[in-house]
């Protein structure tokens, strides 16, 4: 009996001098797995993400116990504080982005300032549980303060917390090894920061991230190895041949306007609420137009910016981070750049701030001879973030009169952005059952874009410009956050939802209208904003070079590349982050095949050489060599 008691007192003991490291295991890591369970719903485990997340804690408690106890519960609870607002803002970005904040995104977060409202919206009042324990805590740190116990001596403090975190780290190491052999370069890449998350917990993503983010940047800063390099031209190369025929050079001479408008996507195309067309304006043009109905958005974090990138380089947007900021200083053989080289006057239009996502600086790096921003309009309507669509396009048109044929007009809207909260600027629209939701404003704000589309363009045709001009149209992202997907469920009709499901949403409409309608019709060719380019490219008889595009009109083996590694061939549909296949046609999951996985190993290779063309900025050396290389010819 006086054993146990004696026992019982040296347990006590132990527990009331580590209390504070045991509440921040226990608070924290609870913590990161409610997290990880709302970015993940369906695929997550408990049993799953406990070793990681408790491994990953446990190196920051090794850390902590070679300090005193005063010191050691400060430094803890200044852990939680930061450990807890990494996640609330991973929280906001996600719902934001679909995607996890990594260290090349955080120059992201200076642009929040132009859409406060977006993020307010976002946030939750549950998202409060994540520092109540941080101001319920501060009572016990008084009392714990005063408790008195012995300290530790420095000899045990070094011992015990050499062995936590000796243990933390093996522990962690494995884990980290098993994602690693499970899923082969996935680490090397971070193309995938949901599945690291879901798997590791967000305190190992970041502490990867921060490494991968630190590493890339002394790579980056080294020459490309010789083979490498050539590895990579080869397969640029491969992907630059010309894929066929058919309307080869119909566009030569002619105008091009291209229009991205902001938020529009294919389940508003031909919807009806209330008896009336959603985007009526759109529907008539699409009659008009070839029009392809599988098309998709190829975004990353730079969500807007990147559907630019996209579709004007016909490369892939950055790992991490926005590409309009990652590789500004880069040389670029973009669309804007080739038509130049052809004669072609080329401008870049958009009635939101210059230097929002470094617009003022990338135009210019990608050749547009002039940038029309914010700056250059007059601000006598606003709906939405800043300068309404109609008066956009009113002043757009008048602009556009001046310019020197054939040119090139990159138009870019606004008035549909997130949170589409300025339902009175949109104008009266029945949405009936949706008044009030998040999608019914969002129906109202791509209604209202509709209409100011619909004006220009027959304004444009008026004026005589679409004699001589081809017109694209597409839309540039997501509308509908999977904070909102079950409004969009129902509004489309679907009863039951998994992963291809929501993929199949995120089709964005694409139209090409030719001076008097023709080659009119739907074209059913998978593709994404990275064929936009080679598709051009063949209609106006451009040099195909760097790009990693296809031509939809004339490929053979259509395939659409996600940002996270997920694709598509329109037969079968890869997701990363569950790492399963399904048939397209009927929806069911199916096996990998060998043919799968070579495509699976294809959009790898294909992202990797497009983050290395861009990281390494080859396309300004390879220029500069096949410049010399024609100089020398010459000379002979």
């Amino acid at each position: 009996m006086e054993k146990a008691l004696k026992l019982k007192n040296i347990v006590t003991k132990i527990i009331i001098r580590n209390l504070d490291i045991i509440l921040f295991l226990i608070l924290v890591s609870l913590k990161v797995m409610f997290y990880g369970k709302e970015i993940s719903p369906e695929f997550f485990s408990y049993k799953y993400i406990l070793l990681p997340v408790v491994a990953s804690v446990g190196v920051l408690l090794g850390i902590g116990y070679f300090l005193q106890k005063h010191k050691r519960t400060k430094f803890l609870y200044v852990l939680n504080i930061i450990i807890s607002s990494i996640i609330i803002a991973d929280l906001l970005y996600y719902r934001y982005y679909k995607d996890i904040i990594s260290i090349g995104a955080i120059r992201n977060a200076f642009l929040l300032g132009g859409v406060a409202s977006s993020i307010t919206s976002l946030f939750k009042l549950k998202d409060c549980v994540y520092f109540l324990d941080i101001l319920l805590i501060i009572p016990f740190l008084k009392v714990y303060r005063n408790m008195p116990y012995k300290e530790n001596k420095k000899i045990i403090r070094i011992g015990v917390g050499s062995l936590i975190l000796a243990g933390a780290i093996l522990l962690n190491g494995i884990n980290i090894y098993k994602l690693s052999v499970d899923q082969p370069g996935l680490l090397n890449t971070m193309s995938n920061r949901i599945y690291i998350t879901k798997v590791l917990g967000n305190v190992n993503f970041h502490v990867i991230d921060a490494y991968q983010f630190t590493r890339n940047k002394i790579n980056n800063s080294k020459k490309l190895p010789e083979d490498k390099e050539k590895e990579l031209v080869d397969n640029f190369e491969g992907k630059s041949q010309i894929q066929g025929e058919k309307l080869k050079g119909v566009g030569e001479g002619k105008n091009l306007i291209v229009i991205q408008v902001e938020a529009l996507q294919q389940f508003a195309i031909n919807a009806k609420v209330e008896g009336q067309e959603v985007t009526p304006n759109l529907n008539k043009w699409i009659n008009k137009s070839m029009y392809f109905d599988n098309y998709f958005y190829q975004v990353a974090a730079g969500n807007t910016s990147d559907a630019e990138f996209l579709s004007n380089n016909s490369l892939y947007p950055a790992v991490s981070g926005a590409a309009y900021y990652m590789y500004s200083g880069n040389q670029f053989k973009s669309l804007p750049n080739t038509l130049q080289d052809k004669g072609y006057y080329t401008a870049a239009m958009h009635g939101y701030k210059d230097g929002f996502w470094n617009r003022n600086v990338m135009y210019k790096a990608q050749k547009f001879q002039d940038f029309h921003g914010e700056s250059t309009y007059n601000i006598d309507e606003q709906v939405g973030l800043g300068l309404s669509d109609k008066s956009f396009f009113n002043q757009s048109l008048e602009k556009i009169k001046t310019f020197k044929q054939p040119f090139y007009s990159f138009l870019i809207t606004l008035s549909s952005h997130f949170p589409y909260d300025d339902v009175k600027g949109y104008g009266e629209f029945n949405v009936g059952k949706y008044e009030g939701s998040f999608l019914g404003n969002y129906l109202k704000g791509i209604h209202y874009t509709d209409a100011q589309l619909g004006v220009f363009l027959e304004n444009l045709e008026k004026e005589g410009y679409l004699d001589n001009s081809i017109v694209v149209i597409y839309g540039d992202h997501n509308a509908v956050s999977k904070n909102y997907i079950q409004e969009l469920y129902d509004f489309v009709g679907e009863k039951s939802s998994n992963d291809l499901k929501w993929y199949e949403l995120q089709k964005v409409p694409m139209l090409i209208h030719f001076p008097q309608d023709e080659y009119k019709g739907v074209n059913h060719t998978y593709g994404g904003q990275i064929d936009l380019y080679p598709t051009i490219a063949n209609l106006y008889n451009l040099p195909r070079k760097y790009m990693l595009g296809n031509d939809l009109l004339n490929v053979a083996d259509p395939k659409v590349t996600f940002r996270n590694g997920s694709f598509t061939d329109g037969k079968a549909f890869y997701i990363s982050w569950t790492g399963e296949y399904y048939d397209i046609k009927t929806g069911e999951k199916i096996t990998e095949t060998e043919e799968l996985k070579a495509k699976k190993q294809e959009s790898a290779k294909d992202l990797e050489s497009s983050d290395e063309l861009l990281n390494h900025n080859l396309i300004k050396k390879l220029e500069s060599e096949s410049k010399g290389e024609g100089e020398s010819e010459q000379s002979k």
